[in-house]
């Protein structure tokens, strides 16, 4: 249990993901190591289960189980039906587990642009947050094993990046069928460069080459400290409900057991007070859900709920950003790597496969299905005209200006222009998918229905001679196009936004020093605090905002090193 009393704690912490994990190893390492101040001590709260060398964590293949709908390590959210997606409400599922995302998540390696935190430093104004001062943290994180002096990259840091434990048959086909079909396009050995887009090439996961296992913050920021790092004190399982004040200063936060891990608690809520800092790293959802509840936030939103505002901050929950999603399965012949038995729960198969892990820390289970990627913007003046005039006007404002940016436009497809780079994506991969030899045909159910006697009916196999023309869709099959991607959309789950780092009077929340406007003693430090959005998976985003979370921290408690 954390301790209670004020002056036993300094620094407090309410977590459920990747950034608060990384910035709390970092920052205890060194007060402990360093011996700054024998007194100052972190508390962290999270909101799931510990996951301490379970498989279900630790063995990448397994990321799919968390998605299940009784699955007690992740929170799902779901939105108000909507019209623009036939009447659905979008499900969002966040990590609530120790290390958040991080522990659940598909194990991609993704990062963004350069310019995407350029934005954040000269759009948004926050100094220090752009890609110069960004980048050396970035590669801090990380020990890329794919291939020595790759641009970018890092090669010391904790978290292992590899092209994990087989190169699939599937991911072998669509990398030499994208290439030869796709013209306009090329093949790398590096999608995550920071500068490259229009490159078809492997796509590196977050697993570590050797053992095969996943590369999470607890096991590589947390767990591999506790026994070294004293002044760390963790307690998993309990929800914070607000912050505690005194006047506009942090104190503390007011908690409880969460039930659906410990049933058998009570529900009594607990303070527990911090002598210097509270920092919330709640995430997209849940830090500007305990702002709100603790009176900070827009007065709209606040006294309809009986809670007295204590200072009207109207960004907070607000430019919530996400993207945009469709899986479109495909049959494959017998012979195809996949992760089937996984997405079945074979619990014969999985033991099967797992032999191998077990053994070298090879095979489908150090895998995540994911072979192959590609970064695409459009790439001529054809191209961009599929994207309708409604997409040109953003492409005019935001992308021309930075060749480095892959196509992002989001909204949850309320406009058109949403729709159409999703319309233009599934062509283009239908194009590619029915042309690789182990094609056995297309998955009806979850592809659009097409008019009676379409030409562009759905392909019930075997592939298509690679010559074949490309498929013409008339007026009625895009209708049918845009009907199915209102009906199969999902967000990606890169949530982000909500306690945005920008200036106040732009609907900012926090500073550049990740401080709360009109409050002293308290910090957001997670992936709520981008401005704007990133063209990436949120994973090495988070890293990157725990790292420069730890920076700030340290200077702020005088500990030098980190």
């Amino acid at each position: 249990m954390l301790p209670t009393n004020h002056s036993d704690l300094a620094d407090l912490r309410r977590s459920t993901g990747s950034s608060g994990s990384d910035a709390s190893g970092n920052v205890m390492a060194f007060i402990d190591v360093h011996d700054v101040d024998t007194l100052l001590r972190g508390g962290w709260v999270h909101a799931g289960p510990p996951t301490k060398d379970q498989l279900a964590h630790v063995q990448p293949a397994r990321f799919m189980h968390h998605l299940h709908p009784s699955a007690s390590t992740v929170r799902f959210h779901a939105g108000t039906p909507a019209e623009s997606l036939a009447g659905r409400s979008l499900m969002v599922p966040c990590g609530q587990c120790l290390g958040g995302g991080s522990s659940v998540n598909f194990a991609m390696y993704s990062r963004g642009s350069a310019s995407d935190f350029d934005d954040w430093e000269t759009i948004h104004k926050n100094p220090g947050w752009g890609s110069k001062d960004l980048l050396p943290l970035m590669k801090k994180t990380e020990t890329y094993q794919v291939k020595p002096d790759a641009l970018n990259h890092g090669y010391a840091g904790p978290l292992k990046v590899s092209n994990g434990g087989i190169y699939t048959n599937v991911g072998q086909q669509y990398l030499d069928v994208a290439t030869r079909f796709d013209t306009a396009r090329k093949a790398g050995e590096d999608v995550n460069d920071l500068v490259s887009v229009n490159i078809y090439g492997r796509w590196q996961k977050w697993i570590d080459k050797e053992t095969g296992k996943r590369s999470d913050v607890p096991h590589h920021f947390i767990y591999n400290q506790q026994e070294t790092t004293p002044n760390l004190h963790i307690v998993t399982g309990v929800l914070v409900k607000r912050v505690l004040f005194d006047g506009n200063r942090a104190t503390g936060v007011e908690y409880g057991w969460n039930l659906r891990h410990y049933p058998d608690q009570d529900n009594t809520l607990r303070p527990v007070h911090a002598k210097k800092l509270v920092v919330l790293s709640a995430g997209t959802f849940g830090s500007p859900g305990i702002l709100e509840r603790s009176g900070v936030g827009r007065k709209s939103v606040l006294e309809p709920l009986s809670i007295p505002p204590l200072v009207e901050l109207d960004g907070v929950g607000e430019s919530y950003q996400d993207h945009n999603v469709i899986f479109a399965p495909y049959l494959a012949a017998p012979e195809a790597d996949t992760l089937d038995a996984v997405a079945r729960n074979d619990t014969d198969s999985i033991s099967a496969l797992s032999g191998e892990w077990f053994k070298n820390g090879q095979g489908l289970m150090a895998h995540n299905g994911i072979d192959i990627g590609v970064k695409m913007r459009p790439n001529s003046v054809e191209e961009l005209a599929e994207f309708g005039p409604e997409f040109k006007k953003r492409w005019d404002t935001y992308f021309e200006r930075a060749p480095d940016k892959p196509v992002i436009w989001m909204g949850q497809v309320a406009i058109i222009a949403d729709v159409k780079p999703m319309m233009w994506g599934y062509k283009m991969t239908r194009e590619i998918a029915r042309r690789m030899p182990l094609f056995e045909g297309e998955y009806a159910p979850m592809h659009p229905v097409f008019p009676p006697g379409s030409k562009a009916g759905i392909l019930e196999g075997p592939p298509v001679p690679f010559d074949t023309p490309r498929v013409v869709y008339t007026e009625d099959d895009d209708k049918a196009i845009e009907l199915y991607t209102r009906q199969f959309v999902s967000t990606a789950w890169h949530s982000l936004g909500t306690c945005a780092m920008k200036p106040r009077e732009e609907g900012g929340v926090v500073d550049p020093r990740l401080n709360v406007y009109g409050l002293e003693g308290i910090k957001v430090c997670d992936i709520s605090i981008a401005p704007s959005n990133v063209g990436a998976n949120t994973y090495a985003t988070a890293l990157t905002i725990g790292e420069k979370a730890a920076l700030i921290l340290a200077e702020e408690f005088g500990i030098e090193g980190v």
